[in-house]
């Protein structure tokens, strides 16, 4: 048996507030439990995006009454929103923005994205990460933009070789700079796409060999693992126009463990970029007395014991070796034997 502590994420969708036909805070946060996730911090775009003090303070109470797990929130900008910065700067752990459009091209130009780093990093103090969807070619923009105020700034699922080595070049000159990386994009690739369909379809897109390679070959640049647990029903992933997304909450862990099992990761890299990075960057609370335990055990992911609402993985079937066998939250024994025995409502909101 392997114990490790309560392990964060800090990218996942709970879907709550208009499409809990997907996930809902309840079944969202049993699938973290069941993947040995304590801690998830959930993303503002919303069907009613999370972008002033009401919806964000109507989200939190929501949640209090669902969660078991502990849940943290994102705030959203497109800039026309910076009032509202000092009223929720307590209440969130970061501040996501929107680089590219499904379309291609920009949500947020360059002198939009310097006034809300100004604004976020005067009323924060620097201590609220900026969190930014930023693929392709707009690294250029978020390297001048940090140049200019040096907000610590979060670059979350990184795809590419294209994406990745500006990132890394940032670091090397000493920039504020994090990234991290989904599972999807370290284990499954382009060509994976033929056998799944839409339910390999995501935002960024799978990408070539190559690119994951290049992942595996500079993990040292990554700073944490992050899901991006985006579910959709089954019915909406079949339909002529499915959206992009998948979930990924129940099998992070598994997937990585079994890297650790073929010597391509190390145990210590688990802790560090799924506990020890993601509290760092984010400052987020320790939680006391709490901790995961997994057995050593070979068994096939599974869309039948999922507990995510939307039911289906990228990886059923795939074989992994370590499961989480029991979750212990603050002294609580909130998940043991494929069960959530915590009650809706006993995790808290941070």
């Amino acid at each position: 048996m392997i114990t490790l502590p309560g392990l964060i994420d800090v990218h996942v969708h709970l879907r709550d507030m208009g499409q809990e036909h997907k996930e809902d805070f309840f079944s969202g946060t049993s699938a973290a439990l069941a993947g040995g996730f304590t801690t998830v911090l959930d993303m503002p775009n919303n069907q009613l995006p999370i972008t002033d003090y009401e919806l964000l303070t109507k989200k939190q109470e929501t949640a209090k009454l669902k969660i078991v797990s502990d849940v943290g929130f994102h705030f959203g900008s497109l800039g026309d929103n910076l009032d509202e910065f000092e009223k929720i700067k307590d209440k969130v752990w970061g501040l996501k923005l929107y680089l590219n459009q499904t379309t291609g091209g920009y949500i947020i130009d360059e002198d939009r994205l310097k006034k809300i780093y100004r604004k976020w990093h005067e009323v924060t103090e620097g201590k609220r990460p900026v969190l930014l969807h930023a693929e392709e070619d707009v690294m250029g923009i978020v390297t001048k933009v940090l140049q200019d105020t040096k907000h610590p700034t979060h670059i979350c699922h990184i795809s590419s070789i294209d994406e990745f080595t500006p990132i890394m070049k940032a670091k090397e000159k000493g920039l504020p700079i994090t990234c991290g990386v989904c599972p999807h994009h370290l284990f499954l690739t382009v060509d994976d796409v033929e056998k799944l369909g839409s339910f390999g379809m995501m935002k960024p897109s799978l990408k070539t060999k190559k690119d994951q390679e290049f992942f595996w070959k500079h993990l040292e640049y990554i700073d944490l693992i992050e899901s991006d647990h985006a579910p959709h029903a089954v019915e909406e992933k079949k339909s002529s126009n499915p959206p992009f997304g998948v979930p990924g909450l129940e099998t992070t862990l598994p997937l990585l463990l079994t890297a650790v099992y073929e010597k391509r990761l190390k145990l210590q890299d688990i802790i560090d970029k799924c506990y020890e990075n993601p509290r760092k960057i984010f400052h987020l609370p320790k939680q006391e007395n709490t901790h995961i335990e997994i057995s050593n055990i070979k068994y096939q992911i599974s869309n039948s014991a999922l507990h995510t609402k939307c039911g289906w993985s990228p990886f059923d079937g795939w074989e992994v070796r370590g499961k989480v066998m029991k979750v212990v939250l603050r002294g609580e024994t909130v998940f043991e034997n494929d069960k959530v025995l915590a009650q809706p409502g006993s995790g808290h909101v941070i």
